[in-house]
């Protein structure tokens, strides 16, 4: 499974938000679960705009934090980004569009409480 930036910070600091049923998916979840380099990016540039001062440490050094988690960071490629930026979806999140692209074309679905996903044809958790 690919987690959502707010189900990956959720998991990583134990925040109360994070629903117990996506807790108990990942914690149970047989195959790699994948932190997308798209919630990264999302992560620092929210944290230097002032919108995620509760992210300092995940800002300043997400692989340490994607590792001490036993994640595995997803890279963005090339297919990725044609994807998100072509698909003929209203909703303009540049980070949830990447997200949303990177579980259809990786057949990987995607652990999120965000409804705009069901927007897109990706299976989420």
């Amino acid at each position: 499974m690919i987690l959502d930036t707010h189900i990956f910070l959720w998991w990583l600091f134990d925040d109360p938000k994070l629903p117990q049923k996506v807790s108990r998916e990942v914690e149970n979840y047989e195959r790699k679960v994948f932190v997308s380099a798209a919630s990264v990016w999302e992560i620092a540039t929210k944290f230097r705009i002032g919108k995620l001062p509760e992210a300092a440490s995940v800002a300043k050094d997400p692989v340490y934090w994607i590792n001490r988690a036993g994640f595995t960071p997803l890279a963005i490629t090339p297919e990725h980004a044609h994807l998100a930026g072509s698909w003929e979806m209203g909703h303009r999140d540049p980070f949830d569009r990447m997200l949303a692209a990177q579980s259809f074309l990786e057949k990987i679905p995607l652990a999120t409480i965000d409804r705009v996903f069901n927007n897109f044809p990706i299976d989420t958790l």
